[in-house]
């Protein structure tokens, strides 16, 4: 996931490093239109040093793509595991064959990124407060409550796992936007430059 924009977003200008590092990130990314990103993953068997290397490597990836989450179906690998960081900024975890429940019937709406459709950000409703389970990648046990902004960041990436994208999140309208907005800039046609529209906000790009 992209980072999240909130209320009053402020434009978060990248070094020239920041912005060199994530475009090379980028490349390693799944796009839409990838069939992957529409693949349902399949749960993971093994736990060995093979998949913590995964976990390595897809938090080295969504850091450098200034992301604050990625799962495994965005690095074109159909297996149930995301990472994230928590409140955006915080300690970087990897989840296994995930569960999400959601643990209230309040909800929010928010402007969400993603980092497999660069350049856009639409209005997605989720549920403020969810129950998360499933296992590290050393095969330990996940259970715990997450709520605000991190619940939020878990359920875009747990989407992902499923094959749904936050265009099926949001409204219509928003969703023909976003469509447009991509089909310019895959043409260069965009009024702003793909990687300058693509940069995210203080909060905003899930993945």
């Amino acid at each position: 996931m992209a980072d999240e924009e909130t209320e009053e977003p402020e434009r978060y200008e990248l070094t020239p490093q920041e912005r060199e590092r994530r475009e090379r990130a980028l490349e390693h990314i799944t796009q839409l239109g990838d069939p992957v990103l529409r693949t349902k993953a399949i749960e993971i068997r093994d736990f060995d040093a093979d998949l913590v290397s995964l976990g390595a490597h897809m938090v080295s990836l969504m850091d450098d793509a200034i992301g604050v989450g990625l799962a495994a179906p965005q690095i074109g690998k159909p297996i149930r595991m995301f990472v994230y960081r928590v409140d955006g900024d915080g300690d970087a975890r990897a989840v296994v064959n995930p569960v999400v429940t959601p643990t209230t019937d309040e909800t929010d709406v928010l402007e969400e990124g993603c980092l497999s459709l660069v350049g856009v950000h639409v209005p997605v409703e989720r549920p403020t407060a969810i129950r998360l389970t499933g296992l590290t990648v050393h095969g330990k046990p996940i259970d715990e409550e997450v709520t605000g902004f991190t619940a939020r960041v878990v359920q875009h990436e747990n989407d992902h796992l499923d094959g749904v994208l936050i265009l099926e999140r949001t409204t219509p309208e928003a969703r023909r936007a976003a469509l447009k907005e991509l089909h310019a800039i895959r043409n260069g046609e965009s009024s702003a430059d793909a990687s300058a529209s693509a940069e995210p906000q203080p909060a905003s790009e899930p993945a």
